[in-house]
């Protein structure tokens, strides 16, 4: 028995659309990588970007469990001497750009690559409840029923 090879041809990209309000920032980061990069599919091909599209909705009221909130930082270094910087989770969900945080929660699940690249293309988020991409019919995709710890409201 021969293992099926998809091509770019044969891909089919549907369109999500996951409301991050109360979910777990890591768990719904999970479910997100999977489906971008395709393995929730049968025809799944490594080198091939057969994953579908997902719009994030209400980044913004994503939960992060424990001190996360107050104890997570992110670094960046801007390429000077003593150009290291930090922001704490809180510091960046209560900026100007939210969504942010999921970004790279994804991002850090996805490989660094090209194809890794190309498929966080595929990903939309935005701050608030309304999005651009009702012409694409995105289905309802409902993360926190699919297992209690995927929801937490404090």
């Amino acid at each position: 028995m021969k293992t099926y090879s998809m091509k770019a041809s044969e891909v089919d990209k549907k369109w999500y659309l996951v409301d991050a309000e109360d979910l777990v920032l890591g768990r719904m980061a999970a479910e997100i990588a999977k489906i971008l990069r395709g393995k929730h599919k049968a025809g799944f091909t490594p080198h091939i970007d057969c994953g579908d599209n997902v719009v994030v909705v209400n980044a913004e009221k994503v939960r992060l469990t424990g001190r996360k909130r107050t104890d997570k930082t992110y670094y960046w270094h801007t390429g000077y001497p003593g150009g290291i910087k930090s922001r704490t989770a809180e510091q960046v969900l209560d900026g100007q750009f939210p969504e942010r945080v999921i970004e790279k929660a994804v991002e850090r699940m996805i490989s660094r690559g090209p194809l890794g690249r190309q498929q966080m293309k595929n990903l939309r988020i935005y701050a608030g409840a309304e999005h651009p991409h009702e012409a694409q019919q995105p289905e309802k995709l409902d993360i926190g029923a699919r297992n209690a710890k995927n929801k937490r409201s404090f």
